[in-house]
C-alpha cells in the first residue's frame, strides 16, 4: 500500500490516500522493491547440502547442491528443503531452489488476484508480486504450512491450516464426521468439532436400548487420526475434541484421558516400548487429539461462589444431574494435572467477541484453540516475524509493519476462494465469511531486544500495541478490499455485531498504558481504529476474521526466528550437536543485544556472555545489575539456575494481547513438576478473569515414560514367603569389559565383571572430572546393581526400572545405539540392557565376547567427523517431551503441540 512514515499524522494521512481503491482493484506503492528489479537478485545466493539426521545417525533426509540465501540458517535450509520443496527427489522434477519454492507460490497468488480483479493495474500486480516475494525471500512473513506444500502444485490447493468441523446426533452424521477429519488430515491440516450436539450414554435410543455417548465415538475417531500423517508429508493428524460442561456426560470426557494415561502406565511396566509412538502409548485411546471443556461464565462464576451445577439431557434439556460446581472443576484439575488434559475454552467471552452471532455461535476451534468461528469453516494462517521490523536502536518500524500486514492480508484473501475446501459446507462458509488468521511471531525475542521483560507491565504493554496494530491494520486492509472487491457474503447479516466488536477492539487500544510505549507505535495502534470503524461504516469489511496467534512451529523455523508465536525462549543457552561428535553450546543471540540495550560495555557484555556458556545461567553473572535479570527469564529454569516465567506471567501477557485478536492464541502453559492441583485449577480460574479465551496447561514430567513403582492393593492375595536369597561371589580372577560412555560432557567408565557363564555379576561406574556427590552417587549404583545381581535378581529387572530414568545432567550421547540419555542412570541401564539383558541374547550376543572398547563409542571419531552439518538440533529443560516421529530428537512443547528443533516437524497444524 502507499507508504507511511511512522509518525502519527503521517501515518493517518497516508492511510487515507492509501485507501486509493476501487471497483476495479487496489494500489500499491513499492516499499522493499525497486522498479526492474528482480526480487531475487537483491540477495546473495549459496549453494548447501541439506542433511538431517536422526537417531544412530541414520540420514532421515538428504538434498545435495540447494540453494538458498546465505542469510538463511543451516536449520532452515533443512527444514524448507524437506518440508516444502516439492516433487520426486533425485527426479529433474524436484526443487532445488527457494527462488522455485517462493516463484511457485507467489507467481500462483498473484496469477489468481489478477484474475479476480484485485489490481487496479498492471504496475500494482507488479508491485504486489514484487513487495510479496520480498516480505517471504527476507524472512519477514510466512504463509502456514498447506500453502507451502499445496500452491502451484494442485490445480485447486488446500491451503487452509485449520477447519472446524460439525457433528449432528445421527450415525450418518458422525460416520461423516471420520471421512472429514480423514480428507483434512490428508491434505495436511487440522481439524476441531464440539460433540455436545451428540446425545449422552444416558440417554435413550428411538429403537430401545441406551446411546453410546460421544465419548465412545472419539474412540473411532482417535483410532483414524493415530494412522493418518497430515498430508503425508510432515506430522501426525492434529485434532481438537471438545464438549460442553453441562453435557451428562462432562465427567466420563473429562477423565478419559487420564483413565487411559494409566493403561499406558501399565503397559510400560510390562515391558513394552515407553516412547509417546511406542507400543505402549499407541495401544490406548485419546493420545492423538488435545481435549477441551467448553465453560461459560455461569459455570465459573458457580465455582467461585461454591454454588451447584446442573447438567442437563442433550434430547430435551431436562437436568440430568446436580453436583458442586467446584467438584467438577475438581476434576478437570486433576485430570490436567494427571495427564495435561483437558484444556478449557471460555464460551462467554469467545461469544462476546464474535463478529457474525446472527449466523451461528463459535462452538469448537482448531487443534491448537487459536481459530474460533462459526461450525464447518476454515482459516489459512500466516505469520510476520517481529524481529524483522525492529533496528539495532529499538526503533519499531511503524510504517514497514503496517506495509508488511497490507500485503499479507491481500494475498491471504485472494487465497480464500481459489482453495479447495473437504466439504461443501467449509467451501460455502469459508467463501461466505472469508476468514483470515494473520498472527506473528518472534514475540519474546523482541521483548528481550528491547530489554523488555516477558513478564512487566512493559513487556505487556508494548506487546498489546504490537497486536491492536497488526489487528487493526488488518481490518482497515480489509475495508480497503470490501471498497474494491466487496464486503464478505454474510456480512449484511452482520453489521451491528461486526462493527460493535470493532468498537470493542478500539475501546481496548484507548486503554494500552502509555507510559510504556512509544509515542509513534502508540499512536498508530490507537488511531488505526478510529479509521477503520469510520470506513467501515461506509462500505463494509472483507473478512470475518482477520488476526489470531498460532504456535508457527514449521514456518518460524522457516523465518529463523528464535521463539514462536507469543512464547518466550525457552532457555538462553542451546546444545546443538554435530554430525562428526561433541556438543557446540549456542547462545541466544538476543542476549548481547538485550545487554547492549540495557546499557552494558562490549567488555562486560563478553564477560557475561562467556559466564552464561560456562554456567548455562546468566544468574550470578559478573557485572549483570540484579534489576536486569527479569528481562532473561525464559520458560524454563536453567541448569545451575533457579529463574524462570511463572504460570501467571504467561496468564497475564496472553490476557494483555487477547482484546486485540480477531481469534484466540495457542499457548500450554508450563508448570513445574511439583506443582499441584490447586496449582492447576488456580491457573485456570485466572485464565478466565484475565480475559482469555482458551488455556491449556503441561505439569512437566506428567507424561509417565517409565514404570511405575505402585504398592500391592490390599486386596492381593498374600504369596508364599519365598526362600531366603544367597550371594554368588565372583571369583577373585574373572572376565570383565570396560566401556567408556559420554553423557551431555560428562565422561564416565563402566566395568562390568562376568561370572563364569558369561553372565554380568558385578559393576563398577567411575566418573571422570567429577565431584564428589555424583562419583559417589555412581559408585553407590554400581555397588546396589552389584549385590542385586549377586543375589539373583534379574537384570532385565533391574534395566525395566531404571531405564528412562529422568534427571540432570541429560543430552546427547557418543554411543550411536543410545543416542539420548534422560540420566546417567538411564544410559548405565540400557547399555547394560542391550548388551547383556534377554534381548541382547535373543538377537544372539554373547555377553562374554563383548569387545573390550565397542566400536564407534567413547571419544573415538567417526569416519564422517569431517563435516560439522548440525544434528538432533537442541538439548533442551523438558523433562518429558516425546520424540520425533520423523528423525528422533527429542520435541518440545509448541502452544498446544509439539515441535522438532531438528528436522522442524510439528504435532500441530501451522
Amino acid at each position: 500500500m502507499e507508504e507511511r512514515s511512522a509518525s502519527r499524522p503521517e501515518t493517518m494521512a497516508s492511510a487515507e490516500t492509501a485507501a486509493k481503491a476501487s471497483r476495479r482493484g487496489l494500489h500499491f506503492e513499492r516499499r522493499l522493491s525497486k522498479p526492474g528489479v528482480d526480487p531475487f537478485s537483491t540477495v546473495q545466493w549459496e549453494r548447501r547440502d541439506a542433511v538431517i539426521q536422526g537417531e544412530g545417525g541414520r540420514i532421515v533426509f538428504e538434498q545435495r547442491g540447494v540453494e538458498f540465501p546465505a542469510t538463511w540458517s543451516q536449520l532452515a535450509t533443512n527444514v524448507v528443503a524437506s518440508k516444502y520443496f516439492r516433487g520426486q527427489l533425485g527426479t529433474p522434477e524436484r526443487e532445488w531452489s527457494v527462488r522455485q519454492l517462493i516463484g511457485r507460490v507467489v507467481s500462483t497468488i498473484v496469477g489468481w488476484g489478477e484474475a479476480q480483479g484485485y489490481f487496479a493495474t498492471d504496475e500494482d500486480r507488479d508491485i504486489f508480486r514484487d513487495e510479496l516475494t520480498h516480505l517471504l525471500l527476507e524472512q519477514r512473513a510466512s504463509f502456514n504450512s498447506p500453502v507451502w506444500f499445496n500452491v502451484g502444485v494442485e490445480a485447486h490447493p488446500q491451503c487452509s491450516a485449520c477447519f472446524i468441523l460439525s457433528c449432528e446426533d445421527t450415525m450418518d452424521s458422525i460416520l461423516d464426521w471420520y471421512r472429514k477429519e480423514g480428507i483434512i488430515f490428508k491434505g495436511g491440516s487440522g481439524s476441531g468439532i464440539n460433540l455436545s450436539r451428540i446425545r449422552s450414554s444416558k440417554e435413550p435410543l428411538a429403537g430401545g436400548g441406551t446411546a453410546s455417548g460421544p465419548v465412545s465415538f472419539m474412540k473411532a475417531a482417535d483410532a483414524s487420526a493415530g494412522v493418518i500423517k497430515s498430508g503425508g508429508k510432515t506430522r501426525r493428524a492434529a485434532k481438537m475434541v471438545v464438549l460442553n460442561v453441562d453435557h451428562p456426560d462432562i465427567v466420563e470426557f473429562i477423565e478419559c484421558k487420564a483413565k487411559e494415561e494409566k493403561k499406558a502406565w501399565a503397559l510400560i511396566e510390562a515391558g513394552y516400548d515407553p516412547s509417546i509412538d511406542g507400543e505402549a502409548y499407541s495401544s490406548v485411546f485419546f493420545q492423538n487429539a488435545n481435549n477441551s471443556v467448553r465453560v461459560t461464565d455461569e459455570f465459573m462464576r458457580a465455582v467461585i461462589e461454591d454454588r451447584e451445577w446442573q447438567t442437563r439431557y442433550v434430547l430435551d434439556g431436562r437436568v440430568a444431574e446436580t453436583m458442586r460446581a467446584r467438584d467438577l472443576m475438581r476434576k478437570i484439575a486433576e485430570a490436567a494435572h494427571f495427564c495435561g488434559d483437558p484444556g478449557m475454552q471460555f464460551d462467554t467471552t469467545i461469544n462476546e467477541w464474535h463478529t457474525c452471532p446472527n449466523s451461528g455461535r463459535i462452538n469448537a476451534s482448531n487443534p491448537c484453540s487459536e481459530y474460533m468461528h462459526l461450525d464447518d469453516s476454515a482459516c489459512n494462517l500466516a505469520s510476520l516475524n517481529l524481529m524483522k521490523f525492529v533496528d539495532e536502536s529499538g526503533k519499531f518500524d511503524v510504517a514497514g509493519f503496517q506495509h508488511a500486514v497490507d500485503i499479507m492480508i491481500t494475498a491471504q484473501d485472494i487465497i480464500v476462494d481459489n482453495s479447495s475446501y473437504p466439504t461443501p459446507e467449509i467451501a460455502r462458509t469459508a467463501r461466505s465469511f472469508r476468514q483470515l488468521g494473520l498472527g506473528y511471531a518472534n514475540l519474546g525475542a523482541l521483548l528481550m531486544s528491547l530489554g523488555l521483560p516477558y513478564d512487566s507491565d512493559a513487556g505487556r504493554a508494548y506487546a498489546a500495541a504490537v497486536t491492536s496494530l497488526m489487528t487493526g491494520e488488518a481490518y482497515l486492509q480489509s475495508v480497503r478490499l470490501a471498497e474494491a472487491l466487496g464486503p464478505y457474503a454474510g456480512y449484511a447479516q452482520n453489521a451491528e455485531p461486526h462493527l460493535r466488536v470493532i468498537e470493542k477492539h478500539r475501546q481496548k487500544a484507548r486503554e494500552i498504558d502509555p507510559a510504556y510505549v512509544p509515542l509513534d507505535l502508540l499512536s498508530a495502534s490507537r488511531e488505526v481504529w478510529d479509521l477503520t470503524l469510520e470506513r467501515a461504516r461506509r462500505v463494509g469489511i472483507r473478512n470475518s476474521q482477520v488476526t489470531v496467534l498460532a504456535p508457527t512451529g514449521t514456518i518460524s523455523f522457516m523465518m529463523d526466528c528464535d521463539t514462536t508465536g507469543i512464547e518466550p525462549d525457552i532457555a538462553l543457552v542451546k546444545q546443538k550437536k554435530l554430525v562428526g561428535g561433541g556438543v557446540l553450546k549456542y547462545i541466544n543471540q538476543t542476549v548481547p543485544r538485550a545487554l547492549a540495550r540495557l546499557g552494558y560495555d562490549k567488555r562486560e557484555i563478553q564477560e557475561i556472555l562467556e559466564y552464561l556458556e560456562e554456567h548455562e545461567t546468566i544468574e550470578g553473572a559478573p557485572g549483570l545489575k540484579e534489576e536486569h535479570l527479569p528481562v532473561f527469564d525464559c520458560a524454563f529454569k536453567p541448569r545451575g539456575g533457579v529463574r524462570c516465567i511463572e504460570p501467571l506471567g504467561h496468564i497475564r501477557m496472553m490476557g494483555a494481547v487477547q482484546p486485540f485478536l480477531s481469534g484466540a492464541i495457542s499457548k500450554t502453559v508450563n508448570l513445574p513438576h511439583e506443582a499441584t492441583v490447586e496449582d492447576v485449577e488456580r491457573t485456570f480460574i485466572e485464565a478466565w478473569r484475565h480475559g482469555l479465551k482458551a488455556i491449556a496447561i503441561y505439569r512437566d514430567g506428567c507424561k509417565r515414560t517409565q514404570p511405575l513403582s505402585t504398592s500391592a492393593s490390599e486386596e492381593r492375595k498374600k504369596v508364599e514367603e519365598a526362600p531366603k536369597p544367597v550371594r554368588r561371589r565372583l571369583p577373585a580372577d574373572c572376565s570383565s569389559i570396560r566401556h567408556k560412555f559420554e553423557v551431555a560432557g560428562h565422561e564416565g567408565y563402566i566395568h562390568v565383571g562376568f561370572y563364569e557363564d558369561g553372565q554380568p555379576g558385578e559393576i563398577f561406574i567411575k566418573m571422570a572430572k567429577e565431584g564428589s556427590t555424583i562419583s559417589g552417587l555412581m559408585d553407590t549404583i554400581a555397588t546396589l546393581t552389584s549385590l542385586a545381581l549377586q543375589y539373583g535378581v534379574p537384570l532385565d529387572a533391574l534395566v525395566r526400572k531404571f531405564e528412562h530414568v529422568r534427571f540432570e545432567p541429560s543430552g546427547f550421547t557418543k554411543n550411536p545405539d543410545i543416542p539420548m540419555a534422560k540420566s546417567l542412570t538411564d544410559y548405565i541401564f540400557r547399555f547394560l540392557g542391550s548388551r547383556f539383558g534377554s534381548r541382547a541374547r535373543a538377537e544372539g550376543e554373547k555377553p562374554q565376547e563383548a569387545p573390550a572398547q565397542p566400536s564407534r563409542n567413547g571419544s573415538e571419531e567417526r569416519a564422517e567427523a569431517e563435516r560439522t552439518d548440525s544434528t538432533l538440533e537442541f538439548i533442551l529443560p523438558e523433562s518429558d517431551a516425546p520424540m520425533c516421529a520423523e528423525c528422533g530428537a527429542i520435541m518440545v512443547r509448541n502452544g498446544a503441540c509439539h515441535k522438532c528443533l531438528n528436522c522442524g516437524a510439528t504435532s500441530g497444524c501451522s
